[in-house]
Formats: structure tokens, C-alpha cells, sequence
């Protein structure tokens, strides 16, 4: 199965450049799809935000995620909707499109799959600066979440080009990141050198 790099959205990340730019580039280079994760803007000035994205993402065929945001999911119709675990088990979201849920432990991870989650976002694996002081749950969190569901799991967390590996030799379905890309002074060659990893 190949392995998969999802581009996470914080545009309180970017420092110099535009983040659709950002996105361009990563998408340029193989991304496999984007999470808008901009948990702060209402749908009033997310849709604009994901319509603009969607017209770099669709040409290409990678799938738009819409993180937290239900209501901008359905209007710009975008291809996965991402939740995190409480708001999941709490709520009936109607969306046809690819139903993904942020887990921090297998057995959110086993709960999460038998309400009917199509994939997992396990982390934070390795230390992060979006995570400051909350120690990383490691390769073997990772692994007993694997062990335990059938469905594909994305890892997240501190990911980069010195550690993906460690991660690739799981049956891990990809890897996100987020502050790696979107730090960046070159987002394209950042995310082409994980993709080449995964070739």
C-alpha cells in the first residue's frame, strides 16, 4: 500500500510567504491531500478560505479535508470532513464524503472505528512545538492502535525527514504535517523529500 502525506492548514504558522501558496507547493510536490484546520474562523470565513484551496486541490484530484467545521464541509462539498474524538462520539454528522477522527488512545481508536470512522489521526508521535511540554506517545502507541483496527491510520506529531522512517516501517497509512510545511521556506521541496522517503 503506498503511503500518504496530508498537508494540515495553520496559517498562524506562516511566516513570510502565502499559505495558499503553501498548499500550491506541497500539492506540487505529491501531497495526497489537505486538512483545512483553522479552528479559530467561523464558516463565514472558512468556506471562502476552503473554496479558494479547492480550486488547487480538485484540478488535481487530492481530497479536501474540512477540520471541525461541518457546515462548510457540506457547502463547498469537499471530499472528507475531520472531527476530533468527542465531538465524533457526541454527534450525528450526515456527510457522504470520508469521515476521518483525531485519537490519542486505542481504545478511542476501537470506539472511533465501530461508530463508523473511515480513518484515524493517531498522535502526537514525536515531539512538537504545537504540542509544547506534552510528552510524544512514540512509535509503540502507534503500533498497539494498528494492532487493535482495521481501518487506516494517519500519524501526526513532530514528523519530519529524520524520523519518518521509523514511522514507515509500521502498517501506518501516511503521515500529516503541519508546522514542517507550513514553516517552510520551501514547501515544495519539504514535502517532496517526505514523499521521497515514501517512493
Amino acid at each position: 500500500m503506498k503511503k500518504k502525506i496530508y498537508i494540515v492548514t495553520n496559517r498562524k504558522l506562516v511566516k513570510n510567504k502565502n499559505m495558499l501558496d503553501i498548499i500550491e507547493s506541497s500539492v506540487l510536490a505529491g501531497a495526497d491531500a489537505v486538512i483545512l484546520r483553522e479552528k479559530d474562523l467561523d464558516s463565514g470565513r472558512l468556506i471562502p478560505l476552503a473554496e479558494k484551496i479547492k480550486k488547487i486541490t480538485e484540478p488535481r484530484k487530492i481530497p479536501l479535508i474540512i477540520n471541525g467545521n461541518i457546515e462548510t464541509a457540506l457547502k463547498v462539498n469537499s471530499g472528507g470532513f475531520h472531527t476530533s474524538y468527542t465531538d465524533y462520539m457526541n454527534g450525528h454528522f450526515k456527510f457522504n464524503g470520508t469521515l476521518g477522527v483525531s485519537v490519542h488512545s486505542t481504545s478511542e481508536a476501537v470506539n472511533a472505528e465501530k461508530e463508523g470512522a473511515d480513518y484515524l489521526l493517531a498522535g502526537h508521535i514525536f515531539e512538537t512545538d504545537c504540542k509544547k511540554g506534552l510528552k510524544p506517545r512514540g512509535i509503540s502507541f502507534l503500533k498497539d492502535i494498528l494492532s487493535n483496527v482495521s481501518i487506516p491510520v494517519i500519524a501526526i506529531g513532530g514528523i519530519n525527514e529524520s524520523n519518518i522512517d521509523k514511522l514507515l516501517k509500521t502498517d501506518v497509512c501516511g503521515a500529516a504535517v503541519m508546522s514542517l510545511v507550513m514553516c517552510s521556506d520551501d514547501p515544495y521541496l519539504t514535502t517532496r523529500n517526505l514523499k521521497n522517503h515514501m517512493e
